[in-house]
């Protein structure tokens, strides 16, 4: 019930914010694919908890490999939908033209923050089943998500776009970057709603550089590899 009471704030937050941004811009607007946005939000959030706890864990683990691996599973299923397009939500090895030169600056700054990050927080030795899970499913599964299906969906909802550090951005791509960071850092549980701002300015502020990087190389490649480092240099150190 937690689950639940804390994604129904989150959907909350994203349809009550976009459709206040949405009505600045009402031309630009579609709160169609605003609600698909949503819907998708769900699935993914039900799909990584096994429905809640409603499906047996049939693989087993400290580590949530099950969840990750069904809601990978949707994703590249509602990627390939005709609404979508397996290259149009990045899913592709081929990177926009000129690219790299500039992604390869960016990717450095993305792996100093979090080797900053490792040095600063160093942890608990870790078992070969998390270091093997931190190089995999966190890239693997949410880039694909976040980067991929939901800010296609987003940026479908809010067509206005401004050109920033060379990448066009909209105000789906910035509503993107505050889902993933509301998605580590905020819940439910005790009676009431929690919130965590420094976990939130963790994950929020990173995906500002994997979103500029997946718009500018126009491939989830790049965002899949540094998150997953991201994820395990601390492991290593």
């Amino acid at each position: 019930m937690n689950g639940l009471i804390g994604l129904a704030g989150v959907l909350a937050l994203l349809l009550g914010l976009g459709t206040a941004i949405g009505l600045m811009d009402r031309r630009g607007f579609s709160f169609r694919w605003l609600l698909i946005a949503a819907g998708l939000v769900a699935v993914n959030d039900a799909l990584l908890t096994n429905l809640y706890g409603l499906l047996p864990d049939v693989i087993g683990g400290s580590w949530n490999w099950q969840g990750k691996i069904l809601a990978l599973a949707a994703t590249l299923a509602i990627a390939a939908c005709p609404g979508f397009g397996r290259r149009r939500s990045g899913l592709t090895l081929v990177q926009a033209p000129g690219s790299l030169k500039a992604a390869l600056p960016v990717g450095l700054l993305y792996c100093a923050f979090f080797l900053v990050l490792a040095l600063a927080f160093s942890g608990e030795r870790a078992t070969g089943e998390e270091i093997a899970f931190q190089l995999t499913m966190p890239g693997l599964e949410e880039e694909p998500f976040y980067r991929g299906v939901l800010l296609l969906a987003l940026c479908q909802a809010f067509t206005g776009t401004k050109r920033v550090l060379g990448v066009d951005w909209s105000w789906g791509a910035v509503l993107s970057c505050l889902l993933f960071g509301l998605a580590h850092a905020f819940g439910f549980s005790k009676g009431s709603f929690s919130f965590d701002p420094l976990t939130m300015a963790m994950t929020a502020l990173p995906a500002f550089i994997a979103v500029w990087l997946r718009l500018r190389t126009g491939s989830l490649l790049a965002p899949v590899l540094l998150h997953n480092f991201g994820n395990a240099v601390s492991l290593f150190l």
